[in-house]
């Protein structure tokens, strides 16, 4: 695994001369690329959360803004308004068709993502501030926490109160359900983590972080204790102590609940107010008061990224399902949008040229991230459900999709099947990887116009003019300012790869 120095040094392929230009052509491994910014709040950012298609965000300014995953545009019925006071925290139900968001107000507001309508208002007893809400993996309960220490299990479907209880001491502010919904932990400003089950029963508590917890997560992916061969769900914990810790919670009928520590991850100056694992639990993402991000690989412990874009107080982050997207949000009034060029190419190529996996290997999770970058989010919840890998994908039909997947719409069908066929013919005219260093790092694809930009990297001239007209004035490899916003072609690059697609070109009519 790369170190930071790695991840600084990189990997340097080659270099050219033209003129005076001197041209690096790098390979980055999982690099993270600011690829956009939300700056629509008024006041300080407090919570951002997604969906399969949906971002939400949270802020002091007491409203919740949300945005469409394709462009990252408004939606026409944002922003919601209802609360009266600052919104703390807002979560989507697991279909992402419901979205609570609670406040100072003394309430949790549970919302219709399709059209913006207001479901429910939920009172917390005894009209205390709310601080953190969420749901269950399987939508039958939605939690509230509030200032006062009293913890609320609302009935998802009724939305009526179905059970709740009180935390030992101090505030509640994180609270995270356990991926087979059967438990979830509560955090507290007293440092405490209180572990309960879906009937509200105390089952462990244990003082965590000496100052306070701040923030909670709970890994969907299960992992394996080496010593005795059982399976724990991984936790991760922050707080007031400038910590992260891992722990591995077992949760079994024979030795009730067990919280072992693994680990503390090292890394942040100053208090840790946000931690989130990514979908397939390989990452840990955290944000803290000293304005930096940290991403860690959750095996080792290594740090990935540190992203310093923020100018005050990171106070939330989250990861997109399926797809390597990070959302960062900043006492700033700005949240960050984060695109990782990973195994699973993110910039909406998911065959990376470089790292090919063969459509028939994809995994579910690939698929389901080909959907995304295809415009057909609407089908995610289907192919989830119906388990599609790679080899499925490339085996529908219009009679499958119509009779096994129950897809009514004619043109979605279509749309579908269309894609499919352009996905094999792609796989076919591609016969060897293309070269890393004649990828645009933008938009990873074969450059045809490259050129030379101020921090000394090549870029396809479309696309990084695009960038910097969206008056981003930072390197988008770097995230260091440009010193110059002047673009230099660069010829010789243009020739390498006009010559390497000549080489191909033979190559294809002689085979």
């Amino acid at each position: 695994m790369l170190s930071v120095g790695d991840l600084a040094v990189c990997f340097i392929y080659a270099t050219l001369l033209e003129s005076s230009s001197q041209i690096f052509l790098l390979k980055v491994d999982k690099m993270a690329t600011l690829i956009h910014t939300l700056a629509d709040h008024t006041d300080d950012i407090n919570c951002c959360a997604f969906s399969s298609s949906c971002l939400a965000t949270c802020s002091l300014d007491k409203t919740v803004r949300l945005y469409s995953l394709n462009n990252f545009t408004e939606l026409p019925y944002s922003p919601l308004k209802g609360h009266t006071y600052a919104v703390h925290c807002c979560c989507f139900s697991p279909s992402g068709h419901a979205l609570a968001s609670c406040s100072t107000d003394g309430t949790t507001m549970v919302w219709d993502t399709r059209d913006g309508r207001r479901l429910a208002v939920l009172e917390q007893p005894g009209g205390s501030p709310v601080r953190v809400c969420r749901f269950s993996p399987e939508s039958t309960y939605l939690v509230s926490g509030a200032a006062d220490g009293s913890v609320v299990l609302w009935n998802a479907q009724s939305l009526k109160l179905y059970r709740s209880g009180n935390a030992k001491d101090g505030s509640l502010v994180a609270c995270a359900f356990s991926p087979n919904g059967n438990f979830f932990v509560t955090g507290s400003s007293c440092g405490d983590l209180t572990i309960w089950d879906d009937k509200m029963r105390c089952l462990y508590n244990e003082k965590t972080h000496d100052l306070g917890v701040t923030c909670c997560d709970i890994s969907s992916q299960p992992v394996s204790d080496g010593e005795r061969g059982s399976r724990y769900f991984q936790m991760a914990s922050c707080g007031q102590d400038n910590q992260i810790k891992l722990w591995l919670i077992l949760f079994a009928d024979s030795v009730g609940i067990e919280l072992k520590y693994k680990c503390t991850l090292s890394g942040h100056s100053a208090p840790v107010l946000a931690c989130a694992f990514s979908y397939d639990g390989q990452m840990l993402v955290s944000g803290s008061v000293d304005k930096c991000v940290i991403i860690y690989e959750t095996n080792t412990g290594n740090i990935l990224h540190t992203l310093s874009q923020h100018t005050r107080y990171v106070t939330t982050c989250a990861f997109a399902p399926y797809i390597l997207l990070l959302a960062t949000g900043s006492m700033d009034k700005t949240v960050n949008i984060w695109q990782f060029d990973h195994k699973q190419a993110c910039s909406g190529n998911i065959i990376e040229n470089e790292s090919k996996i063969a459509v028939e290997n994809w995994s579910e999770e690939d698929v389901l991230a080909w959907l995304h970058a295809q415009g057909l989010t609407d089908l995610v919840g289907i192919f989830k459900m119906n388990n599609i890998d790679g080899k499925e994908l490339l085996n529908l039909t219009k009679e499958s999709l119509t009779n096994e997947l129950k897809i009514e719409s004619l043109g979605l069908r279509s749309k579908v099947l269309r894609k499919i066929e352009e996905l094999r013919m792609k796989m076919e005219s591609v016969s060897v990887a293309i070269p890393d260093e004649f990828l645009c790092p933008i938009t990873r694809e074969l450059m045809k116009d490259p050129v030379i930009a101020a921090d000394g990297y090549s870029y396809e001239k479309d696309a990084m003019e695009n960038w910097i007209n969206n008056k981003r004035r930072s390197s988008p490899m770097t995230n260091l300012p440009l010193p110059s916003l002047l673009l230099t072609p660069n010829r010789t690059l243009k020739m390498a790869i006009s010559r390497w697609l000549e080489t191909q070109q033979e190559h294809s009519e002689t085979t």
